[in-house]
């Protein structure tokens, strides 16, 4: 059974970072395309950012280009998003998921960002 443990959210005010993580087990984690998604109040899903299998590459959506990084360490099953520069409109719930995924996601984590 895949699980999917998404960790590090919080309130914090605008211009603040958070770190997130993603621990992954029940797959192969080094085989995977991996992605954080986020999906805010009354809102759809929506892409935030891609790291490919090996870390080698990656892709970020417009709103978010230039204030979070993806990563990704093999060795420990872990997904991370390091988020800076903190807005109000990236309220949300954060998951991450593998390519391909068509399963539930995990709990997630909130991130609320207010002054």
């Amino acid at each position: 059974e895949v699980q999917l443990v998404e960790s590090g959210g919080g309130l914090v005010q605008p211009g603040d970072s958070l770190r997130l993580s993603c621990v992954v087990s029940g797959l192969t984690f080094g085989s995977y395309d991996m992605s954080w998604v986020r999906q805010a109040p009354g809102k759809g899903a929506e892409w935030v950012s891609t790291i490919d299998s090996g870390g080698g590459t990656t892709y970020y959506a417009d709103s978010v280009k230039g204030r979070f990084t993806i990563s990704r360490d093999n060795a420990k099953n872990t997904l991370y998003l390091q988020m800076n520069n903190l807005k109000p409109e990236d309220t949300a719930v954060y998951y991450c998921e593998p390519e391909g995924w068509t399963g539930s996601w995990g709990q997630g984590t909130q991130v609320s960002v207010s002054s």
